[in-house]
C-alpha cells in the first residue's frame, strides 16, 4: 500500500510539474505577444483600409459575399450599424427568383465591365449583381457574414426584415433549398460546384472561367462543403427557435459526415483535391491527390471536421510545404501547383494567383484556426510572414508570388480582415494568460 501510494504521489508531482511549466511558456508567450508593437501597428493598418468601405479593396468597385465575410466583424467596429446593416441586407434585395444568390454588386453606374450575365431584381432597382458560377459559396459566405453580424450586434430583427414581401430568415430558407436542388450530389450527399484551385472561382481549359459553360467539369471539393455546415452553424445558432432548425441540423451532421468520410485521405492524413462524378478534366498521367489544398483544410478546420491531432498533423505539412515550394507563408494555397498550361491566361504558370499564390486571406483563416485549437505558439511564428509583408509594404495585398512579390490590389479587405481578426484572438489569449 505504502509503494502504491509512493507512486501515486510521485506522479501527482510530475504532473503537478509539468503543468507549471505549461502555465510559466504560456506566461512567456503571453507577455510576448502583448508587447508586439507590430501587432498594433497591423491592426491599425488593417482597420484603417476596412473603414473605407465595403468593396473588396483597392481596384474593386463592387461589394462580394464571401470577400465581406472575412471582415464585417471589424467593418461593424469601423462603420455605423446602419451602413453595415444595408450593405448586408442590400445581397437578400438581389436575391434571385429561384433562390439563388449573388456573389457581389454595384451601383449600376459602377457596372463597366463585360459580363453577359448580369443579375438584377425589382427590389435593388439601382443595383446590379454579378455571380461567379463556376463557385458554390454565394450563398454559404452571406448566411456566414449575416451571423457575425448578428453576433457582433445582438440584432436579430435583421431576420425578420422583409424585403419583397419575404423576412429574411425565409431568404435564407429559400437560398439551402436552392443549393439543394441546384447544387447537391445524392450519391454522396455533398454540395458540388465546377473543378477549380481550392477555393478559387477559376476553371481550367476557359480563357474566363468564371462562368459554368460546356468546358466545366462536376467537382466535389472539401471547401464548399465546410463552407456549408459553418453556414448551417450559424443558422442553427440565429435561428434555434425557427421550426426549421432541427431540419438545418440533420442537414449540418450530414454533409459534415459525408465529407470526412469521402474526402479525407486516413491514410495520408489529407483531403483529396476533388471527387469528379462524371468526366475529369486532369491528364490521364497526372495524379492529382498528390496536391494539398490549404485554403480549404484551414475551412475544413473551421467546420469541425478534424480533430486536434489531425490539425497538427496538416498544420505541419503545410508548413514543410512552405520549405519545399519557396513561397513566403501558410497562406500557399496548394502544394505542389498544377503543372503549367494546365490552367489558361493568369494561372497557366505555378505560384500564379490560384495556382499556388500565396494568399493571407486563407493563410489568416488557418492563423485563426491554430489559435481557437490550442496551437498558439505556432500561430505566432506562423503568422509572422504576414504581418512582416505587410508592414514592409503599408498595405494588405490580394496575393504574393515567389520571392514575396506583392501582386493584386493592394488594399485587398480580406486579407486585412482576417488578420486584424487574427490579432484580436491573439490578445485575447495573451490576456487570459498573462
Amino acid at each position: 500500500m505504502k509503494r502504491i501510494f509512493i507512486g501515486f504521489l510521485g506522479i501527482t508531482l510530475l504532473f503537478q510539474s509539468c503543468q507549471s511549466e505549461n502555465e510559466r511558456a504560456n506566461k512567456a508567450l503571453a507577455e510576448k505577444i502583448l508587447n508586439d508593437s507590430s501587432l498594433n501597428q497591423v491592426d491599425s493598418l488593417a482597420r484603417a483600409v476596412i473603414k473605407e468601405g465595403f468593396n473588396a479593396g483597392s481596384g474593386y468597385s463592387q461589394i462580394w459575399a464571401r470577400d465581406l465575410n472575412t471582415f464585417i466583424e471589424t467593418a461593424v467596429d469601423e462603420r455605423s450599424k446602419d451602413e453595415v446593416r444595408g450593405a448586408v441586407l442590400m445581397f437578400f434585395k438581389l436575391q434571385q427568383e429561384n433562390g439563388e444568390m449573388v456573389d457581389g454588386y454595384v451601383v449600376k453606374k459602377d457596372f463597366t465591365w463585360f459580363d453577359d450575365t448580369p443579375y438584377y431584381s425589382k427590389n435593388a432597382p439601382e443595383h446590379v449583381g454579378f455571380k461567379n458560377t463556376v463557385e458554390t459559396d454565394q450563398e454559404t459566405s452571406l448566411i456566414q457574414l449575416l451571423g457575425k453580424y448578428i453576433e457582433k450586434t445582438g440584432d436579430t430583427t435583421i431576420l425578420s426584415e422583409k424585403i419583397g414581401g419575404i423576412d429574411v430568415i425565409s431568404r435564407i430558407d429559400l437560398m439551402i433549398q436552392y443549393l439543394m436542388k441546384e447544387r447537391y450530389n445524392k450519391e454522396y450527399g455533398l454540395l458540388w460546384g465546377a473543378m477549380t484551385a481550392d477555393w478559387g472561382d477559376v476553371q481550367p481549359h476557359d480563357d474566363f472561367g468564371c462562368d459554368w459553360n460546356n468546358l466545366s467539369n462536376e467537382a466535389i471539393d472539401v471547401y464548399d462543403n465546410a463552407m456549408f455546415v459553418i453556414a448551417l452553424d450559424y443558422l442553427i445558432k440565429f435561428a434555434a427557435n425557427n421550426p426549421k432548425a432541427e431540419e438545418w441540423k440533420v442537414l449540418k451532421d450530414q454533409i459534415a459526415k459525408n465529407s470526412k468520410t469521402h474526402l479525407w485521405d486516413k491514410k495520408n492524413q489529407k483531403f483529396i483535391p476533388h471527387i469528379y462524378p462524371e468526366e475529369s478534366p486532369l491528364p490521364k498521367d497526372f495524379d492529382e491527390n498528390q496536391i494539398h489544398y490549404h485554403g480549404g483544410t484551414s475551412v475544413a478546420i473551421e467546420a469541425g471536421f478534424l480533430n486536434k491531432e489531425e490539425i497538427a498533423i496538416v498544420n505541419k505539412k503545410m508548413v514543410e510545404n512552405v520549405k519545399k515550394s519557396g513561397m513566403p507563408s501558410i497562406g500557399l494555397t496548394i502544394y505542389p501547383t498544377y503543372p503549367e498550361g494546365f490552367f489558361k491566361g493568369w494561372m497557366e504558370k505555378p505560384y500564379h494567383y490560384q495556382n499556388g499564390g500565396d494568399w493571407t486571406w486563407f493563410g489568416g483563416r488557418m492563423i485563426q484556426q491554430l489559435i481557437k485549437n490550442g496551437f498558439i505558439e505556432e500561430a505566432y511564428v506562423e503568422v509572422r510572414p504576414m504581418l512582416d509583408r505587410v508592414i514592409k509594404n503599408q498595405g494588405f495585398y490580394e496575393w504574393y508570388g515567389m520571392n514575396d512579390v506583392p501582386s493584386g490590389s493592394g488594399k485587398f479587405k480580406g486579407s486585412a480582415g482576417v488578420l486584424s481578426k487574427s490579432i484580436q484572438l491573439f490578445r485575447e489569449w495573451a490576456k487570459e494568460n498573462k
